[in-house]
Parts: C-alpha cells; sequence; structure tokens
C-alpha cells in the first residue's frame, strides 16, 4: 500500500505541473487556485455525505485546520504560482524538491524526532541529481533581481508546504482522516485566497476553453482531492520525512512529460542526474537494519 500511495503521488503530482501552465493567461492565479479547491472541497465534501463517514471536526482540530488551510491550500501555491513569472519552472522544481530537508529539520525542531541519516543522504543524492537536470535554466539569471525573488517565493512555499505536512501528521495522531482534514483545510484555504482575490478587485471570469477547463479538473479531483489524499495517508503511515521524498521525483516525471509534448532534448547530465534521484530515492527508503538479541538473525523493520 506504501508503494501504491508514493507512486500514485509521484504520478499525478508530476503531471500537474503542465496542468498549471495550461492555467496560467486569462484568469488571475489567485482566482484559478480558489476555483481548484473550491472544487475539490466540494467533490470530497459529497463523497464524505455519501459514505456517511464523519463530515464535521472535533473542536479541537479547528485551530490545525486553519493553520494548514493558510500553510498548504493558501500560501503555498500561492508562492509558487507567482515564482513561475519569474523562474523557469525546471528551477522551481529543484527548489519544491527540498520538502523532504525541510520535513527533516521541522521535525527535529518541533517534535523532537532524530533526522535519519539515510534518509538526509538520500534526499541530498536527490537534490544533486535534480541540479544536473536543470542546471542548464538556471544559466545566466543569477544576477536577476526577478529570479532572486522568484528563489524567495519558491523557498517560501516548500516550508508552508513542509508545515502543512506536520499538520496533517499531527491531526492524524489526532484520529482524524486526510479525508476530513482535506476537505475543510482545502476550503477554508481557498475562501481565503477567493476572499483575498475579491478585496483586491480581481476578476472573477472563467476561460471556456477546453484546455483551461480540462486543466482545472485535473488539478482539482486528480491533482487534489486523489493526490493529496494519498500523500496525505502516506504522511500518516510512514512518516512526513520519508513521504515528502516523492517531491523529488515530481520534475523527473514533468521531464518525460516534457519530452513529448514540449520536445525536451535529454543530456548526458540529464541521465545522470535521473540516475542519482533514483539512487537517492532507493537509498531514502531502505528500510534500517535491528540489533537481534544474541542468537536471533537480525531483522529490517519500516515504521
Amino acid at each position: 500500500m506504501n508503494i501504491f500511495l508514493y507512486l500514485l503521488t509521484v504520478v499525478i503530482w508530476g503531471t500537474t505541473w503542465i496542468a498549471i501552465k495550461f492555467q496560467l493567461g486569462v484568469v488571475p492565479a489567485p482566482v484559478s487556485i480558489a476555483y481548484r479547491f473550491w472544487i475539490a472541497a466540494a467533490v470530497l465534501f459529497l463523497f464524505l455525505l455519501a459514505t456517511r463517514r464523519q463530515a464535521w471536526p472535533p473542536r479541537q482540530a479547528w485551530r490545525y485546520l486553519l493553520a494548514q488551510g493558510i500553510a498548504l491550500f493558501c500560501c503555498n501555491f500561492l508562492c509558487f504560482y507567482y515564482a513561475s513569472q519569474w523562474v523557469p519552472s525546471g528551477l522551481v522544481a529543484v527548489v519544491f524538491s527540498t520538502a523532504p530537508i525541510w520535513n527533516a529539520v521541522n521535525l527535529r525542531l518541533f517534535m523532537g524526532r532524530p533526522i535519519r541519516r539515510q534518509v538526509l543522504v538520500g534526499s541530498l543524492l536527490g537534490l544533486c541529481g535534480i541540479a544536473l537536470l536543470f542546471l542548464p535554466q538556471m544559466q545566466g539569471h543569477w544576477n536577476d533581481h526577478g529570479m532572486l525573488l522568484g528563489l524567495g517565493l519558491s523557498l517560501l512555499g516548500t516550508v508552508c508546504f513542509s508545515t502543512g505536512n506536520l499538520l496533517s501528521s499531527r491531526m492524524q495522531a489526532l484520529g482524524l482522516t486526510p479525508l476530513l482534514t482535506n476537505t475543510w483545510a482545502m476550503l477554508i484555504g481557498s475562501t481565503i485566497v477567493g476572499g483575498g482575490a475579491w478585496l483586491l478587485g480581481m476578476p472573477f471570469t472563467l476561460d471556456a476553453t477546453p484546455r483551461y477547463l480540462g486543466a482545472l479538473f485535473y488539478l482539482a479531483v486528480p491533482g487534489s482531492v486523489i493526490a493529496f489524499t494519498a500523500y496525505l495517508v502516506l504522511v500518516g503511515r510512514i512518516g512526513p520525512d520519508r513521504a515528502a521524498y516523492s517531491t523529488v521525483l515530481f520534475p523527473v516525471v514533468a521531464l518525460s512529460v516534457s519530452t513529448v509534448l514540449e520536445g525536451y532534448h535529454w543530456t548526458l547530465p540529464a541521465v545522470g542526474g535521473v540516475v542519482l534521484v533514483l539512487g537517492g530515492n532507493l537509498l531514502a527508503f531502505r528500510k534500517p537494519a535491528v540489533t537481534a538479541a544474541p542468537g536471533i538473525r537480525n531483522v529490517s523493520t519500516c515504521r
């Protein structure tokens, strides 16, 4: 089940980059974000009612839901949408793939969990691989103030994503399912984004082209309802640090899509980058050995 959830998250989120690109243009970014998560929250709420699951969170969960809505479904996406105006998509993916390191650091700072060496080393290998994949896009942009602003927004968005992971982990420890928490956190986050867009006078238009509407449906249902639920279930099962390593693989999937749709050309450094990403992935998910008592064989365990 862990492998299935992991691969499902990687495949769906790895292809949402192209869908987000299809949304840019006519509709303001905050309005598109609000549309996406209003639809996703409605689908999740209908599912909860249809399956007669718990649909109303307990009182102690609301502060976490508000924080998760702001961090994960509001600030996170605002940062990345606006960062994409100045930063090439590959470089945005590079910054976002630092999520495993932020999760490991935050778990250490706020929950006292030790940072597992193999998770950290695996993440660093993956980041080196991503750097090889996208190094050509970084060249010629280091003195660009817009690029620096985009990098800062990308980093802030990644920290917000990591914060949302920890909040989900906390609520699952209280016995709340990601289906329930996602429903309300998405509604809260999208309402804040939509309210801000309305106060700023942004037009709530809708691009009626098949390209925009198809992208909106894909981002709202597979990209939000399915992928976020699968990912946050994975967070509860294996921990935020190991679950977040899936973010390192997103650019690899995005590159595969770009090869077909945008004519991306593979180079020798790019192939080496893929090898490093996959090697780091295997290292991060290797089962830690447990020292057995004398006379008993060593076994491996996994959280």
